[in-house]
C-alpha cells in the first residue's frame, strides 16, 4: 500500500511539475509582447504557485511548520513591498529580488554541502557520498549565487542612492582576480576535503567577490549589471536544483538564466558595450573631457505649447525623470491633444532608458500609451533631422552627445537617441544637475535646445492648459 502511495504521489508531483514548467514557458512568450505581459506575468505566477504547491507531496519532506512559517512570512512581505513600492523605486526592488534568488540558491548550496561534510566526518560519504558532478554544480552554484546575492545588494545601494556610482581603486582589476582565483581554489578544495572550514570560507570570499565585482561599475552600465545578475541567478537556481533532484527548479533555472543572457546580450549591444567591458573596464577612452560651450537657454511653457501646436511633427523622449515626476499620464495627456490638432506624435524609447529594462515602456503603457505609437532607438533615429519639436522629459545620459563627439567621456561608444538633431529641442528638467552617469550634457547647450525647468508633472500640466487656451478653452 505505502509503495502505491509513493508511486502515485511522486507522479503527481512530477506531472506537476510539468505543467508549471509549460506555465512558465507559455508566461514568458506571452512576456515578449506588451500587449500580453500581464498575462505572461500571471500565467508564470500560476505556475509557480502549482509547483510550491506540488513540493508538500515530496516524500520524505521535513520541517513543513519552517516551510510553511517562511512562505507565509515571504508572501506577506512581498505583497506589501509590492503594492507599497513607487514605480521610481521599481529598478531598486528587482536588484533585491534578484539578489534574494541568488542568495536562495546559494543557501541551498551551503546547506548541501554541509549535509556532505556531516557525512563524511561521519564515514558515510564513501557508501553513499554525491558524485562528482554534484560536487561540482553545487559549488558552482554556491558561487554564482553568492556573487549574485552581494553583487545585487551593491546595484540596490547604488540605484537607491545610498552609494557612489563608481567606487575605484589602483589595481582594482588584478585584486579581483586574486579573489576570484582565490573563490576557485577554496571552491575545489570545498568539493574535495568537504571540510567546514573550506566551505564557509568560499561562501564569504564569493560573497566579496561580487562586492568587489559590482563597486566599479557606473550607473550608466547599471540595467546591463541588473540583468547580468538576473541571469547569474537562474543558472545558480538551476545547478542547485540539480543538485536537490528538483525538476522544477532546473527548468525555471535555465529559463531565466537564458533570458537573463540574452537580455543581457541585447543591453549591451544597445550601448555598444561588451560584457567583459561592463564587468572590467568602463566607458571611454580616458584623458581629459572636452569643454561644453555656450549656455542653457530657459523657455516659458506659453511658447513651448505654441511650438509644439504649430509643428508636424513632435517626439517626445522620456527617461527615469518622468517616472520621478509621475509625469506619464500628463504627458500622454498632451500627446493626445496633439493628436488632436493633426501633429504627428511618437515616443522614443533608448534601450536603456531609465533604470532597468523597459522601465519607460510599463510607465508609457500604464498610462495608455499605444504600442504604436512607441518607437524604439534603431526605427526613430533616422527620424529626428525632419523633427520639428523634440520633448525630452527626465532622459540625459540616453540623449548626450559627447557619446559621438568625445572619446574621454564615461559614456562615449553608448548609441544615443540623435535628439539634437532635431529642428527644436525642449528640455522639461527641475535644475541644471547631471545624469545617472554623472557627467554634463552637451545637448542642454546646443544652439536648438531650450530649456523648461519645473517639476515634469507641473510642466506636463502647464503645456496642457496653454494648449487650451490655443483651443479655445476646448475639451
Amino acid at each position: 500500500m505505502s509503495g502505491g502511495e509513493f508511486d502515485i504521489r511522486t507522479w503527481l508531483v512530477g506531472a506537476s511539475y510539468l505543467v508549471a514548467a509549460t506555465l512558465f514557458l507559455l508566461g514568458l512568450q506571452r512576456m515578449a509582447s506588451p500587449a500580453t505581459a500581464r498575462s505572461g506575468i500571471h500565467w508564470a505566477g500560476v505556475g509557480m504557485l502549482l509547483a510550491t504547491a506540488a513540493t508538500f507531496l515530496l516524500p520524505g519532506l521535513h520541517n513543513l511548520p519552517l516551510i510553511v512559517v517562511a512562505l507565509v512570512i515571504g508572501t506577506v512581505a512581498a505583497w506589501i513591498s509590492g503594492k507599497k513600492v513607487a514605480i521610481t523605486d521599481m529598478p531598486q526592488m528587482v536588484a533585491l529580488y534578484n539578489g534574494m534568488g541568488g542568495g536562495s540558491a546559494a543557501a541551498i548550496g551551503a546547506v548541501e554541502l554541509l549535509r556532505f561534510s556531516a557525512l563524511a566526518q561521519g564515514g558515510e560519504v564513501a557508501v553513499a557520498g554525491p558524485g562528482v558532478v554534484v560536487l561540482t554544480l553545487a559549488v558552482l552554484g554556491s558561487a554564482i549565487g553568492a556573487v549574485s546575492l552581494s553583487g545585487s545588494i551593491i546595484a540596490w545601494a547604488k540605484l537607491d542612492g545610498r552609494l557612489d556610482k563608481r567606487v575605484v581603486f589602483p589595481g582594482q582589476q588584478a585584486f579581483n582576480l586574486l579573489v576570484a582565483l582565490a573563490m576557485a581554489v577554496l571552491g575545489v578544495l570545498a568539493a574535495t576535503t568537504l571540510q567546514p572550514w573550506a566551505i564557509v570560507a568560499f561562501f564569504l570570499v564569493a560573497l566579496l567577490l561580487g562586492v568587489l565585482m559590482t563597486l566599479p561599475i557606473g550607473g550608466a552600465d547599471m540595467p546591463v549589471v541588473i540583468s547580468l545578475y538576473n541571469a547569474f541567478t537562474g543558472l545558480a537556481v538551476s545547478f542547485e536544483g540539480y543538485v536537490l533532484g528538483n525538476e522544477a527548479l532546473i527548468i525555471a533555472g535555465m529559463m531565466v538564466g537564458a533570458a537573463g543572457i540574452l537580455l543581457t546580450r541585447l543591453m549591451a549591444k544597445a550601448m555598444n558595450r561588451p560584457i567583459s567591458g561592463v564587468l572590467f573596464g568602463s566607458f571611454g577612452g580616458g584623458g581629459q573631457a572636452q569643454e561644453i560651450t555656450g549656455s542653457q537657454k530657459p523657455i516659458e511653457a506659453g511658447d513651448v505649447a505654441a511650438m509644439m501646436a504649430y509643428a508636424e511633427r513632435v517626439v517626445i523622449v522620456p527617461g527615469y525623470g518622468l517616472a520621478v515626476a509621475q509625469a506619464q499620464h500628463k504627458i500622454w495627456e498632451l500627446a493626445q491633444r496633439l493628436i488632436d490638432r493633426g501633429v504627428k506624435v511618437k515616443f522614443a524609447i533608448h534601450p536603456v532608458a531609465g533604470r532597468m529594462p523597459g522601465h519607460m515602456n510599463v510607465l508609457l503603457a500604464e498610462a495608455g500609451v499605444p504600442y504604436d505609437l512607441i518607437a524604439d532607438m534603431d526605427d526613430i533615429n533616422p527620424e529626428f533631422p525632419t523633427t520639428d519639436v523634440s520633448l525630452v522629459i527626465g532622459a540625459n545620459d540616453v540623449v548626450n552627445p559627447v557619446a559621438k563627439t568625445d572619446p574621454a567621456s564615461p559614456i562615449y561608444g553608448m548609441p544615443i537617441l540623435d535628439v539634437v538633431e532635431s529642428k527644436n529641442v525642449v528640455v522639461i528638467k527641475r535644475g541644471k544637475g547631471t545624469g545617472f552617469a554623472g557627467i554634463e550634457n552637451a545637448l542642454f547647450y546646443a544652439d536648438n535646445t531650450r530649456m523648461l525647468y519645473g517639476d515634469g508633472a507641473e510642466m506636463a500640466s502647464a503645456l496642457v492648459s496653454e494648449l487650451k487656451a490655443l483651443d479655445g478653452g476646448g475639451h
